[in-house]
């Protein structure tokens, strides 16, 4: 269904310069703790794991951390053992350097590659065995082997301790914000779409406004709060949101992202009914000249009351009359327009404020 691939949320200007201050510091640290311990005049893969392991989840750090140190480990110990029996060509002759060279580096080629898929994790190969193999064979330095196990263990260690603690995000705080910005935005679109209906006017792409990011929203507050619960697992050092997340929370956002996925699906039916029903209207004029048909006008009232009872439901409060009242209106406009209208076209048009409702009525009876 179009409008359905995933796009990033862009943070907002103050978290890209957290992150940024975050990454530039667990880089330098380790870069300059080796050039101290001197370990090599230029220690670049100290610097590296900043790059490559700091992501949004400050708190995956570790996980990510092991995996690339296990894969740096796993490469260079490939390569030593490959340049072992196949040393680095040293002849004079051209072409039996050459020769040399390519057989080597088909060797390290072919066990970096065989490591790297054998090490598949997280639905994808440590891609590190084989970048660590070929740098090492492109290298071929005595102790330089030796010296870049040193600076990425460095280098790990700095991000996985000095990441979760510098500007640490609250997953609770942020689960709970986007939930209330998806809320929001739901309201104002579905207010849209029911004035623009029960206007009389059609409800074509212009007249809808259609917020990619709006429906993203629920599926990354669940990530959020997910991550929440992974840093009881952490050590205490890390912690510095409550343990218990605040009530009802989870509940909410596992309706939010079900509303998301029925309520994207009805919007978009609405645009196709709009786009089909126009382009039919009279040749030779877009879908913006169609007229809103009865069926269209009447489900006005059934998108404000569908629109209300999951506004009710994810604003929470324990007021459980309250969203029961709003659900059991909406399902009876559902049934009151789907006996005035019940063919096919308008069914699937439906479809998706039904499992809205179902969505809702499951909410209900799952809380205690």
């Amino acid at each position: 269904m179009p409008g359905t691939v995933p796009v990033p949320l862009d943070p907002p200007p103050r978290a890209r310069l957290r992150s940024a201050t975050r990454l530039a510091v667990c880089a330098a640290v380790p870069w300059f703790l080796c050039l101290w311990w001197g370990t090599s005049t230029v220690p670049v893969p100290a610097a590296l794991p900043a790059v490559l392991i700091l992501r949004d989840d400050v708190y995956d750090a570790p996980r990510r951390g092991w995996d690339r140190l296990v894969g740096v480990v796993v490469g260079v110990a490939l390569t030593t053992l490959v340049l072992h029996w196949l040393p680095p060509p040293t002849a004079s002759s051209v072409t039996s350097v050459s020769a040399a060279a390519s057989v080597s580096f088909l060797a390290v080629l072919a066990c970096g590659c065989a490591g790297m898929y054998l090490m598949y994790q997280g639905g994808a190969p440590n891609q590190q065995v084989l970048v660590s193999a070929l740098v090492i064979y492109a290298t071929a330095l005595p102790g330089y082997a030796l010296a870049r196990l040193v600076e990425s263990a460095v280098g790990i260690a700095a991000v996985v301790l000095l990441g979760p603690l510098l500007w640490p995000p609250d997953p609770y705080r942020s689960a709970a914000a986007g939930l209330g910005t998806y809320r929001g935005g739901l309201d104002e679109l579905l207010g849209t779409v029911a004035a623009r209906l029960g206007a009389g006017g059609p409800p074509t792409a212009r007249g809808l406004p259609e917020d990619a990011e709006l429906w993203l929203r629920p599926r990354n507050g669940l990530a959020a709060y997910e991550r929440a619960a992974r840093r009881a697992r952490l050590p205490r050092l890390y912690l510095r949101t409550p343990k218990r997340p605040p009530d009802g929370l989870e509940e909410r956002l596992r309706l939010a992202a079900r509303t998301a996925l029925t309520l994207q699906y009805f919007t978009q039916e609405l645009r196709e009914r709009a786009r089909t029903d126009g382009a039919a209207h009279r040749p030779g004029t877009g879908p913006d000249t169609a007229p809103c048909d009865t069926a269209l006008r009447e489900l006005a009232p059934l998108v404000r009351a569908t629109a209300r009872s999951v506004d009710t439901a994810l604003r929470g409060g324990g007021d459980r009359a309250a969203v029961a009242a709003d659900l059991d209106r909406a399902r009876a406009l559902d049934l009151a327009h789907r006996a005035a209208h019940p063919t096919r076209h308008d069914a699937v048009l439906r479809a998706g404020l039904h499992l809205t409702h179902e969505a809702v009525a499951d909410h209900l009876s799952a809380r205690p």
